[in-house]
């Protein structure tokens, strides 16, 4: 390994991913929070689980996800139409 890909590594590792939640989350707390992760991934957790698992997604492919949402593509998923 170069020093190179040392040092990308080690900054890779100190960034501390922002993360977000919905302003529109219940106090009940069954929420997911979502941030910007290095290496232009979009991550998403577990808000009640702040230390568990993390679900990573390329850029764009986040993008595309949100926008089939905002089209309706996943209406039929809702609570009551499954």
């Amino acid at each position: 390994m170069n020093g190179l890909s040392r040092t990308r590594e080690t900054a890779m590792l100190a960034i501390t991913p922002s993360w977000t939640k919905s302003s529109l989350s219940h106090a009940n707390g069954n929420c997911v929070e979502v941030a910007d992760l290095p290496d232009r991934h979009v991550g998403m957790r577990d808000s009640k689980d702040a230390h568990g698992l993390v679900l990573r997604f390329p850029a764009e492919e986040w993008r595309a996800f949100l926008g089939g949402v905002r089209n309706g593509e996943f209406d039929r998923f809702t609570a009551g139409h499954c």
